[in-house]
């Protein structure tokens, strides 16, 4: 069996490592926190055994285990400034078989460097076994509702970013690729409202109902679009259909 308290205690004196006064270093602390037990809900809503669902919540812990290292290094979590967290994730967990701190078979250990590997990517890599596949479903899921409660809830609280923002325009484009229930690639070119869109598109990237049940129930969507006040009559309208797409996405996929 999996001991996940030892795991977790493992993590937790990892983490201390860093700076746990620093707000970002102590942001991840408690986002690969969150990511665990949601992950663990997400592996017991489709009936996997207590290992599985152990496993699941361990993936969880340790998908962002690299975010502490990247961000003491280059001050950013942005993978294109910086390094590819998941693949650096993997490199941890492999250097001097460190992975045994947090399980001690190596029955697993494939299935959670996959999962690990693959969280952040924008599409899962081919090639991968049903049960690394899952896995690292499941690790995308319970990061992207995460993401959606920690990060677009409180995005721009800075004032005068939060004006210039809710003054921007959604483009041509990236409206008719929401219409169309596309995952947007980020661009690292993009206008801030086009990023903030692409972001809302993370929900077509979803893979199991009870993710789109938290969605619902957490009405994330709503929540994000309320908290600003678009200036321009065009992104208002825009946001409205969007809004409305989004959340009827989630209803048809939640059943």
């Amino acid at each position: 069996m999996i001991d996940l308290e030892k795991a977790e205690i493992e993590f937790d004196n990892y983490a201390k490592n860093y700076d746990m006064d620093n707000e970002n270093i102590n942001l991840k602390f408690y986002h690969s926190h969150k990511v665990e037990n949601i992950a663990g809900e997400i592996a017991k809503s489709i009936n996997l055994s207590e290992e599985e669902i152990e496993l699941a919540k361990l993936v969880g812990l340790l998908h962002d285990i690299a975010r502490f290292e990247q961000y003491t290094r280059f001050q950013t979590f942005s993978d294109l400034k910086s390094i590819d967290h998941g693949d650096y994730g993997v490199e941890i967990l492999k250097q001097n078989n460190f992975i045994r701190k947090f399980i001690d078979t190596d029955e697993y250990d494939n299935i959670i460097f996959k999962a690990v590997k693959n969280h952040n990517k924008f599409k899962i890599e081919d090639g991968l076994t049903e049960k690394e596949l899952l896995y690292s479903k499941i690790a995308r899921d319970a990061d992207k509702i995460e993401i959606f409660f920690e990060v677009l809830t409180t995005f721009y609280t800075d004032q005068h970013e939060r004006n210039a923002f809710e003054s921007e325009l959604i483009s041509e484009e990236i409206f008719e690729e929401v219409l169309k229930h596309t995952l947007l690639l980020y661009k690292p070119n993009a206008t801030k409202m086009d990023s903030y869109i692409a972001m809302l598109c993370l929900t077509f990237d979803l893979n199991f109902k009870y993710s789109y049940e938290i969605m619902q129930k957490e009405d994330y969507i709503n929540k994000i679009i309320n908290r600003f006040n678009f200036k321009n009559e065009e992104t208002r309208k825009k946001i409205e259909i969007i809004r409305n797409e989004i959340n009827n996405y989630i209803q048809s996929k939640k059943g």
